[in-house]
């Protein structure tokens, strides 16, 4: 027989397939918040900006990691190499205390970001 037999690989190939279209939704979860839900048009950036999360018990995330107050600016600073030009993203829970997510925006901004903005929840029409 002269032919390969491909039929083992087509199987290896679908089951991989399958493994990653089943684990790639895994991959891009966050911190869970209850977002507020607005009427806005969807900002566009092309760069990815950084995510800063503020959950239900007052506890505040940069990215997936949980961060102290007192040292989210270095850990800024630290991330963006001080380019106060850096896309911010805050998001924090409906239910979060409105002071709370302005507390942690007046730091970003008195640390000298200046392109920080909130994060909400589009409802459709």
């Amino acid at each position: 027989m002269s032919e390969i037999n491909v039929t083992p690989f087509v199987d290896v190939m679908l089951v991989l397939l399958i493994v990653f279209m089943v684990t790639a939704p895994l991959l891009t979860v966050g911190i869970p918040v209850d977002l507020p839900k607005v009427k806005a048009s969807a900002l566009t950036d092309q760069r990815d900006p950084l995510e800063i999360t503020i959950k239900l018990d007052g506890s505040v995330y940069l990215g997936d990691t949980p961060v102290k107050v007192e040292n989210l600016i270095s850990r800024l600073n630290a991330i963006t190499d001080q380019n106060s030009e850096t896309r911010i993203y805050v998001k924090g829970d409906r239910v979060v205390a409105y002071g709370r997510i302005m507390e942690i925006m007046s730091l970003i901004n008195s640390a000298g970001y200046v392109k920080v903005a909130l994060i909400v929840q589009n409802t459709p029409d």
